[in-house]
């Protein structure tokens, strides 16, 4: 596996994360497209501020083979990065959408 790889396969994850945040937590969802959209920015967003800590996909891939614990931990920050992202959206959308606005 290479880091680019790696890389497609986080944001792969991240976009999973959110959309099952919009499947199972009907609320926050922004359908498909939405989620989708907000899963590849919060994953992307997580893994390169906190993938400084050692896990990201030049970091996996450093001995030329993968290293499994890494992309595991890799995963996680991907899924929770993109289940965040629809979360934080939609608390932002809604404090946007606040009809008792003072004009």
């Amino acid at each position: 596996m290479t880091d680019t790889l790696i890389s497609l396969l986080s944001i792969l994850i991240g976009i999973i994360g959110a959309n099952s945040t919009g499947l199972f937590f009907k609320k926050y969802s922004f359908g498909l497209i939405g989620n989708t959209i907000a899963g590849v920015f919060g994953s992307v967003f997580f893994i390169k501020s906190i993938g400084r800590l050692g896990f990201s996909p030049q970091a996996i891939m450093e001995t030329g083979s993968m290293n499994t614990n890494l992309f595991v931990i890799n995963s996680l920050v991907s899924f929770s990065g993109g289940l965040l992202a629809v979360i934080l959206l939609s608390k932002l959308a809604t404090k946007f959408n606040r009809s008792d606005r003072i004009n």
